[in-house]
């Protein structure tokens, strides 16, 4: 596998609640080297299988310490869950690589604590803060069906939703 296509708003896999992943082999471990090549050669900074069309609960996190930290090594991620979420918020600028050409502000907690399974299937926990907490908490939405735009004031929905009909109408271009 070299690079996975992405699957852009519109398509249904995106809208789907993804399985628990329950076999932890070569195979996945062949996926998620993937997933991180491609979420390298698509500049993103996270990336959810659901984004390549695999309705699975497996994310990538480049886990940046600050904003400017893009050479963050990649951290992989099966069957995510934000166990705790802290009631400090912030609103940063979000995009996505399946939503492209749109960004927005969104609110979400500054740190989260997350449990969830490496690639031999071992249980562990991290916690994060500001843009690794945000990109984190962002990818296990995908997980969920659950997009960034999903997350927007009505008005910031309106002014997009003139784009999000041309994505919806042309994904099949990307």
């Amino acid at each position: 596998m070299d690079t996975l296509d992405l699957r852009i708003y519109g398509d249904p896999v995106l809208r789907k609640k993804a399985a628990r992943i329950e076999l932890f082999d070569e195979k996945l471990k062949e996926f998620a080297a993937a997933m991180i090549r491609t979420m390298i050669a698509e500049r993103g900074i996270g990336l959810a299988a659901p984004q390549v069309g695999i309705s699975k609960r497996l994310i990538i996190a480049l886990g940046m310490r600050d904003l400017d930290d893009a050479s963050a090594p990649p951290l992989v991620l099966a069957n995510p869950v934000a166990t705790d979420r802290s009631s400090e918020t912030w609103s940063y600028e979000e995009g996505c690589l399946s939503v492209p050409g749109i960004s927005a502000a969104v609110i979400r907690p500054n740190e989260v604590s997350v449990a969830y399974q490496d690639l031999a299937g071992e249980e562990r926990t991290i916690s994060a803060e500001g843009i690794f907490a945000r990109i984190l908490l962002h990818e296990i939405d995908h997980l969920d069906g659950t997009l960034f735009i999903d997350h927007l004031s009505s008005a910031n929905k309106s002014l997009a939703k003139s784009k999000l009909k041309r994505l919806d109408q042309y994904k099949h271009l990307f």
